[in-house]
């Protein structure tokens, strides 16, 4: 299985981006899909999650901000990220778990990617 995330860079704030995350290994379609961040010397956040059905829950920081949408047909999860703000610098990470378990909870995630950098200058 492999979980593939670009789309990073370097951006101003208010500005956007995209976030992609790439699935081979495994049937993209029967898994909930989850975003997570994690920025230097703190630990790894929650950023939402979208379930098979495309039903999505997001962490209250990115509500309204980062909409969640996946592609099963490509394989591919998204991660739009809008009026980006300084405290939004991570490195984001997309992962997938076979369930509907706490979608909050790292540890219900099976499959990682290997992180994109987001960086937003003010």
């Amino acid at each position: 299985v492999q979980l593939q995330a670009s789309g990073g860079g370097l951006v101003q704030a208010g500005g956007s981006l995209r976030l992609s995350c790439a699935a081979s290994g495994l049937t993209f379609s029967r898994y909930t899909m989850g975003w997570f961040r994690q920025a230097p010397g703190k630990e790894r956040e929650f950023v939402g999650a979208i379930t098979w059905s495309g039903s999505s829950v997001y962490a209250d920081s990115v509500k309204g901000r980062f909409p969640i949408s996946r592609d099963n047909p490509k394989n591919t999860l998204y991660l739009q990220m809008n009026s980006l703000k300084p405290e939004d610098t991570a490195v984001y990470y997309c992962a997938a778990q076979l369930g509907l378990s706490d979608y909050e909870s790292p540890t219900n995630y099976v499959y990682w990617g290997q992180g994109t950098q987001v960086t937003v200058s003010s």
